[in-house]
């Protein structure tokens, strides 16, 4: 039964009235989680990361704002049990080597029950599927993604899980435990993860906006669309400053009224001297390239 804890939550999702526990409730809160809510890391690199607490998540969202799994799962999970659902956090993480069995605690993943069945709820990849899968293994696709559930074998103190695979993503698995986790589990994780020189997500600004036919994905000043297979049907470079804040409010949904005139500077300044140095790098590796070519040749 629905308490009201997160009207303005709901009314940010366009759902004031999600009804009772259902799969297709289940599906409709994702979707419009992914479409209304973007994973945004605008304030790490503002170098003021918000805490991963699912009550401050929450108001930040119905605020306008974004994040990352933490703030989107956390906050996410929240609501569902508030509805209703039966809900369980799962320590998870992204793993790029192929066959890898590792769980790294860097990413939270749910899986939600409803209606005598089971599924994998994740609102918190950026570029992950638009509705939930049945946790069972098996092949999936939606609107021309490719997905897949397969079992994943215990480790050394570790019992079973599950890895989620996407074949036509450079991203290579999610790995989680079927063990039940808190939100303090993650929070170490999420210190370092948003403050570490070495982390990604302190390196490169990224937003991502999920919807029924792709993916829009700002990586520095670089927008791009990707559709079904992984492929990118339309990329550019953003001009300047004026069309870098107009595409995270406009293409993103992302709204920046608690940005100062100073916030802005400090944002833009980080995001072009980044995108800068990407530049010069790949025009270095080009070059390079090319003399190691003409060598051979």
């Amino acid at each position: 039964m629905t308490t009201g804890t997160y009207p303005d939550y709901l009314r940010r999702l366009g759902l004031t009235d999600p009804g009772a526990p259902s799969a297709e409730g289940l599906f409709a809160l994702q979707r419009a989680h992914l479409e209304r809510i973007p994973y945004d890391n605008v304030d790490i690199h503002l170098g003021r990361p918000p805490g991963i607490d699912p009550g401050l998540s929450a108001r930040r969202f119905a605020e306008g704002r974004g994040g990352y799994c933490f703030h989107l799962n956390g906050a996410f999970a929240a609501l569902l049990e508030d509805l209703g659902y039966d809900v369980t956090r799962h320590l998870s993480g992204v793993e790029a080597e192929d066959g890898s069995r590792v769980v790294n605690g860097q990413h939270l993943t749910l899986t939600v029950r409803v209606g005598g069945a089971a599924y994998w709820v994740d609102a918190g990849l950026g570029d992950g599927p638009y509705e939930p899968l049945p946790l069972r293994e098996g092949s999936y696709e939606q609107g021309g993604f490719r997905y897949a559930l397969r079992r994943l074998d215990p480790m050394e103190g570790e019992g079973p899980g599950w890895s989620y695979l996407t074949p036509d993503s450079g991203m290579h698995r999610v790995n989680f435990r079927d063990a039940p986790a808190e939100m303090a589990d993650f929070e170490e994780a999420h210190t370092w993860l948003s403050t570490s020189p070495d982390s990604s997500f302190v390196r490169t600004f990224a937003l991502f906006r999920r919807d029924a036919d792709g993916v829009d994905i700002l990586r520095g000043r670089v927008l791009s669309r990707r559709s079904g297979g992984g492929k990118v049907t339309a990329e550019r470079e953003l001009a300047g400053r004026r069309e870098f804040f107009e595409v995270l409010e406009g293409v993103f949904g992302r709204r920046l009224d608690d940005l100062t005139g100073a916030d802005r500077e400090v944002l833009w300044a980080r995001v072009d001297e980044a995108h800068r140095a990407w530049l010069a790098s790949r025009a270095e590796k080009a070059e390079k390239a090319e003399e190691e070519a003409a060598a051979v040749s």
